[in-house]
């Protein structure tokens, strides 16, 4: 029996099988790590959604527009207990009726800024715009009657204005159609309480712009608008056409919705973005009718607008609106980086624990399975470390910082393990260009499945020619009898 246990313990495949297990079992802190940074990650949408509440939120633009409200009037027969007609009832009922501008072009600039919450940093901006266009001369005929053998009789029309997030608003919005200055003033009179567009503001016309409204002519607008929104900004084309141009000096945008941008440049100064979309690609002009009746008409609408708000994200806010968007995309997310370099993290402790079999291998040291955890424990710290810095410094800084710590503390107990601070330094060479191999995966998110599989394959390339000649049967049994292969000059000189 004691000579059974002394061969199994010399046994190169029971070492091998040890090693394996070892392996996995430093999966579990790789998990611990991996479950920190999920949480870290929720703590930040939290924190993002928290400023949501009490600043303000995404914003979606629509408007302006012209709401005639306009009372229908109608003859009904009145019937007796038999349903014979003994006279006529007057019957009405009022409505409203929208107009959309023939043009509406959208010019201005986004100014980004950062708030905090705890020590998580959530991008806004201010959006300070001008919105110019015309309504074209109203015709009575294009409202059309729902009841037989009516009239209609119209009210002032107003102007209606909506954005999802009123808290947005920096100062009051002004609005000059025809030359006349009109104030806007809380909520859209006439719609249900229930019906979003109800949330905006609205300006009565008067003077010349009333006048000329009366007069059937033409309705030119200027419009000055100062926005406060996070992340994202989305508008809705109501227009006959509709145009915007938006620049900022922010150099990572990220373009959405139904219509991306007909012409973008983002350089690292900024970027600047046009849209032009046509009411004949978009149905956004009937979604906003739909507005203007009860929420529960469009109940898909109202889950979307309720999940949105609850989540904080309002460029979904109105469900189906069709829009353009532009977000301040974060040009690096700690947490999502952090994710993803965790996911190589059992590769890591396969490679490194890998080099230092080869070590024992070929140069005859032996190696305490102390001592393999603890350079397995060194590297899983290593994501541990990254997470906690990336979170106070910029991420490659981060990076750099937690990786030069582990290839010191590594090249350092290798130095002493190997009797050699020139093994310890190749060492820590080898695990230096892993780390530099991995921050190229993350840096280049698009090729990193390949970058990964030509890493993978480019290491086990490299133990295939190494162990090429080695007797592996006489290894399990304890007596090497195979000459001693040449080592990479990575691996530190013999």
């Amino acid at each position: 029996m004691f000579q059974l246990f002394k061969a199994l313990q010399g046994s190169m495949l029971v070492k091998v099988a040890g090693l394996l297990m070892l392996t996995l079992l430093l999966c579990i802190p790789l998990a611990e790590i991996n479950s920190i940074n999920r949480e870290r990650g929720h703590s930040q949408r939290e924190a993002a959604e928290e400023l949501a509440a009490t600043y303000a939120s995404g914003q979606t633009m629509v408007g302006p527009l012209l709401l005639v409200p306009y009372v229908e009037r109608w003859m009904e027969p009145l019937r007796n207990a038999q349903g014979k007609v003994i006279g006529q009832e007057a019957r009405s009922k009022e409505m409203a009726h929208a107009v959309f501008p023939d043009k509406l072009h959208i010019e201005g600039s986004m100014a980004p800024h950062e708030r905090y919450r705890g020590i998580f940093k959530i991008p806004f901006y201010t959006l300070n715009a001008t919105l110019g266009g015309g309504f074209a001369a109203f015709d009575p005929k294009s409202v059309a009657h729902s009841e037989a053998d009516s009239r209609i009789e119209f009210k002032a029309p107003f102007v209606v204005f909506y954005v999802s997030d009123l808290r947005g608003l920096d100062g009051s919005p002004s609005i000059a159609m025809n030359g006349e200055r009109l104030r806007f003033k809380q909520r859209v009179p006439g719609l249900a309480d229930n019906s979003w567009l109800a949330d905006g503001v609205h300006a009565p016309l008067t003077g010349a712009a009333l006048a000329a409204w009366e007069s059937k002519a033409p309705l030119p607008f200027e419009m000055k608008l100062g926005l406060v929104g996070q992340d994202t900004l989305s508008m809705v084309p109501i227009a006959e056409e509709t145009t915007a141009h938006l620049s900022s000096p922010w150099a990572h945008p990220s373009f959405g919705g139904r219509f991306l941008a007909a012409k973008r440049e983002v350089t690292p100064q900024g970027f600047d973005a046009h849209w032009r979309v046509s009411s004949l690609v978009t149905s956004a002009r009937e979604q906003v009718r739909a507005g203007l009746s009860d929420r529960d008409d469009r109940s898909a609408a109202a889950a979307a607008t309720a999940a949105a708000a609850t989540a904080g994200h309002a460029p979904r806010n109105l469900g189906p609106l069709q829009t353009f968007d532009v977000s301040l995309a974060q040009p690096i997310n700690v947490y999502s980086m952090s994710t993803r370099a965790g996911k190589y993290g059992a590769l890591f402790i396969g490679l490194v624990i890998m080099a230092a079999f080869m070590f024992e291998l070929f140069r005859r040291q032996r190696m305490h399975p102390v001592q393999y955890g603890l350079v397995g424990l060194s590297i899983a710290l290593f994501f541990l470390l990254l997470l906690a810095l990336s979170e106070k410094l910029a991420f490659w800084l981060a990076y750099a910082s937690a990786a030069a710590a582990s290839v010191l503390l590594l090249g350092i107990y290798f130095s002493a393990v190997l009797q050699s601070w020139k093994r310890g330094a190749g060492f820590g060479a080898y695990v230096a260009v892993l780390y530099g191999a991995l921050y190229g995966l993350l840096a280049s998110e698009s090729n990193a499945l390949l970058l990964g599989a030509l890493l993978t394959f480019g290491m086990l390339t490299v133990l295939m020619l190494a162990t090429r000649k080695v007797d592996w049967y006489a290894l399990s049994g304890g007596n090497p009898r195979t000459p001693e292969p040449v080592l990479p000059e990575s691996a530190g000189p013999v």
